[in-house]
């Protein structure tokens, strides 16, 4: 997670922010990528999103370069993937307010739906399953219901993280609050590691043009 305050470096990386947004920008190379989640509630089900991106960050060498920007109530760092580059978000609000900080960084960075990936947990499917899914429904996610509507849109492509159904649904939201089992821990570095597999690819691939994207 981000720090507390900005430090020298977060403060750098405010100031390069802030001039990435008004610097032109080539169509298309630019993308944020949002992991939903509940801040403070890190190894819990319903934050795997947030496990995804720091994930993301090591994998991109970005991991240290955490900075809190306030306008978005978000932790963001910047990375690039060949001429694209990346803005990553962890919100600083709880997951039903997840969306007033992803539209909030989207505006910032001007970027449409399109161009903002979530990264979030999936009830439907079990641990060890990832998916992308293109638009369309937010499937009962009050994170993704939230980004939906803060952005007026529904074509946000999705990282599904699957975790998972408990067997009685009215144990549903302890379920998605809780910690991981050490079984399932065991079982998490292999399915952030697909994950974040996934989601390059895909931008690797709409960034280069032979996408037609979602």
């Amino acid at each position: 997670m981000g720090l507390p305050g900005l430090s020298h470096a977060g403060l750098w990386l405010s100031r390069a922010m802030s001039r990435c947004v008004l610097e032109p920008r080539p169509a298309g190379k630019r993308w944020l990528v949002a992991g939903l989640g509940n801040p403070g509630l890190p190894g819990t089900r319903h934050s795997v999103g947030m496990a995804v991106l720091g994930h993301l960050a090591r994998r991109l060498g970005v991991a240290e370069s955490w900075a809190r920007d306030r306008r978005c109530a978000a932790d963001l760092a910047l990375a690039s993937l060949g001429d694209a580059q990346l803005v990553l978000l962890q919100p600083r609000r709880l997951m039903n307010l997840n969306g007033h900080s992803v539209a909030r960084a989207a505006e910032l960075f001007g970027l449409t739906a399109e161009e903002v990936y979530l990264v979030h947990d999936e009830l439907d499917k079990p641990l060890g399953k990832v998916a992308l899914k293109l638009g369309g429904s937010a499937r009962g996610h009050n994170g993704v219901r939230s980004c939906m509507s803060c952005l007026n849109s529904s074509a946000m492509p999705r990282l599904r993280v699957g975790i998972g159904r408990p067997t009685h649904r009215d144990a549903v939201q302890a379920y998605v609050l809780g910690r991981f089992s050490s079984a399932e821990q065991e079982l998490l570095p292999p399915v952030l590691e697909r994950a974040v597999d996934l989601l390059l690819d895909h931008i690797r691939q709409r960034s280069q043009g032979s996408s037609s994207g979602p």
